[in-house]
């Protein structure tokens, strides 16, 4: 397979309020250009697109292509079962909302410390193997957002995973809470093969300072800023696929012309990723994703992503220059349609959740004290 998949996690929305109004004839377009260029990665999950990407990835793919033309990833995740017939009920659920009869990969979603007793408490790495064994999983792994240690301890215990996927960019490689390098290291140890999620950190590699973005374009004036992050991912040996949560036609063909004939980095290069990285890590104030997990529990309805990007560009501004942004009034906007930070309730049902483990809950303070709300 060629290393780029497409991650169905960020589809692009008719409503951008609404996560599972998701524009279907964009994502066909965009099905139709990735499998005309001879990528057949897709990766989907039971909660993407507030739980519409599994239906989505059959009306855009499954019932328009043979199905043994492309590759179909889904997950089990932890929050979503709570008894042995619970994991049975939502994995037959995925397969008659993707209509594929079975699963190329199959991953238990997102294991952490706090996750993983309870996949072990329901025996979900036999339960899987067991679905491997029918025939409706084809390969098995997991997905992993917890320190290397942890992820030697899982690989140890279970050998017979296949795969591991891991957040992988160059401004998290050396970073003290994800430890791309040391997760990835440490799967080569155990010669597993590697799946990179987030090599664009959700966006925040595709909008970089100035400063970063001169780098690469006095180097590299053609290429884009976001495929300097898809090359790193992809250039390091034993990684298998690379997938880009891409949420327009744009950002598909751009990721296309980075990866239908690959150039992998020289060492220059991933120097430059580095040099960048140095530059991002002093502007960005709260290093989140925009992955969204925080938001389906949260009882104020809260739009934790969208505050901490408005946050994060405004930080990275000369504010008693400007003294106000856009922002505020964007702020207000969003106010209007969810809840403000000041209705954070401290519950810490977000932080239980957050794979970037970020004190989310004393951040909705920064972001209420900012805008005064």
């Amino acid at each position: 397979m060629k290393k780029l998949g497409f991650g169905l996690m960020r589809l692009p929305q008719t409503d951008p309020n609404n996560p599972a109004a998701v524009d279907v004839e964009q994502v066909k377009q965009m099905v139709d250009l990735f499998m005309a260029k001879g990528f057949t990665y897709f990766d989907t999950a039971w909660m993407y697109n507030g739980f519409a990407s599994e239906s989505v990835a059959k009306e855009a793919l499954v019932d328009r292509y043979p199905r043994d033309s492309f590759t179909l990833t889904t997950k089990l995740h932890a929050g979503f079962f709570d008894s042995l017939e619970d994991r049975d009920k939502v994995f037959n659920e995925q397969l008659r909302k993707t209509g594929a009869g079975y699963f190329d990969y199959y991953l238990l979603h997102g294991i952490e410390a706090s996750m993983l007793p309870k996949y072990e408490e329901f025996d979900c790495f036999n339960w899987l193997l067991e679905k491997k064994a029918r025939g409706l999983v084809r390969h098995a792994g997991f997905s992993f957002h917890d320190t290397p240690e942890l992820l030697d301890r899982i690989l140890t215990d279970h050998p017979e995973m296949e795969f591991v996927q891991i957040q992988l960019n160059y401004l998290d490689w050396e970073s003290e809470w994800v430890r791309s390098r040391a997760c990835y290291e440490m799967a080569q140890k155990h010669g597993k093969p590697v799946i990179v999620m987030e090599p664009v950190k959700g966006g925040t590699l595709a909008r970089l300072p100035e400063a970063a973005e001169r780098l690469f374009k006095a180097h590299e004036p053609d290429m884009s800023v976001p495929s300097w992050a898809i090359r790193f991912a992809a250039s390091l040996p034993g990684v298998m696929m690379v997938l880009s949560g891409m949420s327009n036609v744009a950002q598909m063909e751009d990721n296309l012309r980075t990866m239908e004939n690959f150039r992998p980095l020289t060492e220059e290069e991933r120097a430059l990723c580095f040099q960048a990285a140095d530059i991002i890590n002093g502007k960005t104030a709260i290093p989140c994703t925009g992955c969204s997990y925080c938001t389906e529990g949260c009882p104020m309805h809260i739009a934790i992503p969208q505050y901490f990007s408005l946050y994060n560009e405004d930080m990275r501004e000369d504010l008693e220059e400007k003294g106000w942004t856009v922002n505020f009034s964007n702020y207000e906007t969003l106010n209007g349609k969810f809840g403000k930070a000041s209705d954070c309730l401290a519950c810490g049902q977000c932080e239980s959740v957050c794979p970037q483990h970020l004190p989310i809950i004393e951040n909705l303070k920064k972001v209420a004290a900012h805008y005064g709300k």
